[in-house]
């Protein structure tokens, strides 16, 4: 919603307070609700007053529960894990994470599987990957690898990655910049697929953190 240079935001917005009339208006009409998860189911590993209470409600009037979330750092089955962990029972095929969507979209996109991709994120962009039939490679296992820069160094990389996917990436370093920019830059077709845009992110109860600096990065790079 944009704001009217000269009005009140709140005015003319068709928003208002929910009574209870209208809170049973609305529970009446939605047979679906989704929820985003940082900062509105947890923050960090934290649970958020008051989401238990709200979640049995809606499940004891028999509607049905997704839940979104941008963070890229898990799989739908470590995210399975994480609501278990806090005493939530959600199944895997109520989670949708932009891990997951990464790998729906070159499925979807028929995305030749003879192809690589290299992943500047966490594991759970691997996981799904691997399990959309996809052969995944960098990720965590990259985050101690260094680059020399000398002269006349050359930095190698694989001529078969036809994608590079970006995620959150607490180990991110100038190896993974390089390696994706080369290939994005030098392999015909390569796609670029970043899986989020926030600028922040809620990753502990107490902070907010960075959300999209490595895209930011490599796109200068490119």
């Amino acid at each position: 919603m944009e704001a009217i240079e000269g009005e009140s935001p709140s005015r003319g917005s068709g928003a208002e307070l929910l009574s209870g009339a209208s809170v049973r208006a609305l529970l009446d009409s939605v047979d679906a609700f989704l929820f985003d998860c940082d900062g509105v189911i947890w923050k960090g590993d934290k649970l958020i007053d008051g989401v238990p209470q709200t979640l049995e409600k809606l499940r004891s009037k028999g509607k049905k529960l997704v839940f979104v979330t941008n963070n890229s750092s898990k799989s739908r089955s470590q995210y399975a894990d994480k609501f278990r962990s806090l005493g939530l029972s959600v199944t895997q095929d109520e989670i949708f994470s932009s891990s997951f969507a990464a790998a729906m979209y070159l499925k979807v996109n028929q995305f030749p599987p003879h192809k690589k991709v290299y992943v500047i994120g966490g594991e759970g962009i691997l996981q799904e990957l691997q399990l959309a039939g996809f052969t995944a490679v960098g990720g965590p296992e990259d985050g101690e690898k260094k680059v020399q820069l000398k002269s006349s160094g050359f930095f190698e990389h694989d001529k078969n990655v036809g994608a590079v996917v970006v995620g959150i990436d607490p180990n991110i370093n100038y190896y993974k910049l390089q390696y994706g920019t080369l290939c994005i830059r030098e392999n015909p077709g390569c796609l670029f697929i970043a899986t989020n845009r926030d600028s922040v992110g809620h990753m502990t109860d107490l902070q907010e953190w960075p959300g999209k600096e490595i895209k930011s990065h490599l796109q200068s790079l490119l």
